[in-house]
């Protein structure tokens, strides 16, 4: 597509002012003066106090987050499943070509050269930014794109994008004030692109956010055609005395779950293994649940929790908050913990959605398998005082503002997660 008609595709949408790259040169390659491109600049980035000029680099004092995002290794298409399951008949998520562990050791490497890497999101603090601190956060949405892809679902998948972000930068007590996406595409499809923004300009809404901006790259050779890469990256403000960060956290302290509304965004690579394996297609109903498909099931969107999340430490109370996705409830929770605490987790205290319980059974999947890899019903897990936890769970007499439950309490003298 030439550059003017790209142009004039997005002449309809003025709320966003994007880049579109059309390039057939590899990423490693120098640039060409000749390649096609529009630039967009950020529009209505909400720091009216800030110089528009404004570098932020050389900021004082900067807290890093770092998830590692795994993907497979087989480098599989969506109907191509060469590995086997292990000796015992069961799946787990490194048969299906990602590997926790890995993901885990790299962070540690990292860890080693700069030990504040490790929260959810990453802090920022410099005196410019007087009792301000911002937050960063930056992920995507894996292979869920794939279901976007199969299902010709596009509506949904930019809410997912959003609420991944979000999620993890709310955890520090942060209000989420800007998002910025990536879309990156073989050939630009501009029905689907249109959807997909759209969907992430939902997302935003509903996190309170503003869209301030975004790339759309068109590489050809790069993608299959019809499908796509969605990357984004969410910017938060809180007070340096409001920061969340687990510190005050002891022993008897309750865990508060609040409900997921199936997968999320992690675990698919498992998932479409599973899938593959069980002879159903996304068409099929879902085994033992609600009269929806298997692909309805699945693309559910991703419950973004900024609204209850600030609303519930407003009260008071809640001493550490962690989101619940990839390396499910096990590897999540013990990260806003200080050391020489775990977690005791009263596994039957929470309603497990169908979808999940279709996955487990369907792939032989055992237990610690299945809450070391999804959500299993819980999104977002905040620690908060005895006293507080009555108020969050309605158990003062006045109700309970959101669905709430009370799925286990602090320890001393543990490490990681102990279910019972």
């Amino acid at each position: 597509m030439a550059a003017n008609a790209m142009t004039a595709a997005f002449k309809a949408n003025t709320e966003l002012s994007r880049c579109v790259k059309s390039s057939l040169r590899p990423s490693s390659s120098k640039a060409n003066p000749n390649e096609a491109q529009l630039c967009r600049l950020p529009i209505g980035l909400p720091f009216n106090n800030f110089s528009s000029g404004l570098s932020l680099t050389s900021a004082g004092n900067i807290s890093q987050s770092r998830r590692v995002m795994s993907v497979s290794k087989n480098n599989e298409s969506s109907n191509d499943f060469s590995a086997s399951r292990r000796g015992d008949d069961s799946w787990t998520y490194k048969d299906a070509g990602v590997d926790i562990d890995a993901g885990m050791a790299l962070v540690d490497i990292i860890k080693q050269e700069d030990p504040e890497i490790g929260s959810f999101g990453g802090i920022v603090q410099d005196e410019i930014l007087d009792d301000v601190c911002l937050v960063h956060g930056t992920d995507g949405v894996g292979t869920k794109l794939k279901l976007a892809f199969e299902t010709g679902n596009h509506e949904t998948i930019g809410i997912d994008l959003v609420a991944m972000n979000v999620n993890d930068i709310v955890t520090l007590g942060a209000k989420p004030v800007s998002f910025q996406d990536y879309f990156a595409t073989g050939r630009l499809d501009v029905d689907i692109a249109a959807k997909v923004i759209k969907g992430i300009r939902n997302g935003c809404k509903q996190s309170g956010c503003k869209l301030s901006g975004g790339e759309t790259a068109e590489m050809p050779g790069f993608y299959k055609d019809g499908e796509y890469d969605l990357g984004g990256s969410a910017v938060g403000v809180v007070k340096k005395g409001s920061i969340i960060d687990g510190k005050n956290i002891v022993a008897g302290d309750v865990l508060i779950g609040l409900p997921s509304s199936g997968v999320h965004s992690n675990g698919f690579s498992l998932v479409r293994r599973v899938l593959a394996d069980s002879g159903l297609s996304l068409k099929d109903q879902l085994p033992g649940g609600e009269a929806i498909t298997l692909g309805e099931a699945l693309m559910v969107p991703t419950v973004i929790y900024v609204k209850q999340v600030l609303d519930l430490i407003r009260k008071g109370g809640v001493k550490g908050v962690a989101h619940i996705t990839g390396g499910g409830l096990t590897e999540n929770i013990p990260r806003v913990f200080p050391k020489g605490l775990g977690a005791v987790i009263y596994k039957d205290s929470w309603e497990v959605p169908p979808v999940f319980k279709w996955i487990q059974e369907a792939g032989r999947v055992k237990d610690a398998e299945m809450r070391r890899t999804f959500n299993m019903g819980i999104g977002m897990v905040l620690v908060v005082s005895q006293e507080a936890s009555h108020g969050v769970l309605g158990e003062d007499g006045n109700g309970a503002a959101y669905k709430a439950y009370r799925i286990g309490e602090v320890a001393s003298g543990l490490e990681g997660v102990t279910y019972i």
